[in-house]
């Protein structure tokens, strides 16, 4: 199989913390491509309190048949991230109860945070995984957020392959202003919601539905606290600033890390790979004599896209995979690195814990049953005592 590809798993554990020590062999693992999933990957406005998080999260898992495989909170941005997946049903299901929890306990009004946002559920993106194809997604985008918008009374904007006008494919674009900016000029020509309301939710603000290919969002820490510097250089490695083709960057301050961070999301790793753009970052960061100091990924990413790196830095291609995930990740100075970064690993690794639960209720639930039939064989001669 092409490893660009996602696989559908028929049973995926519902919220549970899944590592590479789990048992689980990952260079054997079955990564088989089925039909019709989807994945979201929602962006809320909350990244501090983690109480909230923990009720989202909560939600998607409770949720029959939506699979939460991620979630990631930053306070500096203020911001977590889920990434669920699912039959489109429930996955839809699932993030409508989200956006519930959302707009109870996050107040847009009181939110501050270095990362841009229109809303307390800013941005719900939806991607194909398997066989399903990206007009299904698209359809997907448009039908979900009509639904909410709606149903929550809240403005939606459609954005990516789901726009209805070229001037919205781009994120940065529909977000324009941020929240407040969009609050004071959504009733403005050109600036109406694709669904819902001309006015801001008067606590959830707006929200962006749309429709993409697998991104990629990792961010490299600098070592120095220079936010000028960071944002210098996303200006120079961003592809609206004659930079990298498919790379969208922004620097920012991470005052819990005490240095300045490039964050980037990459909308096609196959165009340009993270190892390029790790490459292009130290070069640029080297002329003010500063160097790297650590990338971390939010949420998950193809398995392809770390195999793409430890190809870049020689590992044979018929390698263990976690020999080529743990080079991979040294190249790139990975925080945290587990091979569980990898989609198609994490999915296969919930399908077989799944199935391993799912053979012990079986067991129990025979041997419960061959307890019985031993006390109705007991109960039965019993009777047949008492009446001789």
């Amino acid at each position: 199989m092409d490893e660009r590809g996602c696989p559908v798993v028929a049973a995926i554990g519902q919220g549970r913390s899944l590592s590479s020590g789990a048992g689980l062999n990952v260079s054997a693992v079955d990564v088989t491509m089925c039909a019709m999933l989807i994945e979201s990957v929602p962006n809320f406005s909350e990244g501090r309190r983690l109480e909230v998080v923990d009720a989202l999260a909560g939600t998607v898992a409770a949720t029959p048949g939506a699979h939460l495989l991620d979630r990631t909170s930053d306070a500096s941005h203020n911001r977590s991230v889920l990434t669920l997946a699912g039959e489109a049903d429930a996955v839809t299901r699932a993030l409508e109860a989200t956006i519930e929890v959302a707009i109870r306990e996050i107040d847009m009004e009181r939110h501050t945070g270095e990362h841009p946002r229109i809303g307390a559920v800013d941005v719900v993106p939806f991607v194909p995984l398997g066989d399903t194809t990206m007009d299904q997604a698209v359809t997907l985008a448009r039908t979900f957020g009509n639904r909410v918008a709606e149903r929550f009374e809240i403005p939606v904007f459609l954005y990516a392959r789901a726009a209805t006008r070229p001037d919205r494919v781009r994120l940065a674009d529909v977000r324009r202003g941020g929240y407040e900016g969009l609050r004071a000029e959504i009733a403005t020509n050109g600036r109406g919601p694709d669904f819902g309301p001309a006015r801001t939710h008067p606590r959830a603000g707006a929200m962006a539905v749309g429709a993409r290919p697998f991104l990629v969002a990792w961010n490299i820490n600098l070592e120095s606290a220079d936010v000028d510097l960071a944002k210098r250089i996303a200006r120079r490695v961003r592809e609206s600033g004659g930079g990298l083709p498919a790379v969208q960057a922004n620097g920012f301050m991470i005052e819990e890390l005490g240095c300045a961070q490039v964050s980037m999301n990459l909308l096609d790793f196959a165009t340009t790979p993270i190892w390029r753009v790790w490459e292009e970052v130290r070069a640029v960061a080297a002329e003010d004599g500063v160097g790297l100091r650590e990338s971390e990924l939010i949420g998950l990413a193809p398995l392809a896209a770390f195999m793409d790196v430890a190809a870049h830095a020689g590992v044979p291609a018929g390698a263990p995979v976690e020999e080529r995930f743990a080079v991979a990740a040294r190249a790139i100075r990975l925080r945290n690195a587990d091979p569980m970064m990898a989609l198609e690993l994490r999915l296969a690794a919930a399908r077989a814990a799944e199935a391993a639960e799912a053979a012990r209720a079986m067991s129990a639930m025979n041997m419960a049953d061959a307890a019985d039939a031993v006390d109705a064989v007991d109960a039965a001669d019993t009777a047949r005592g008492a009446g001789s």
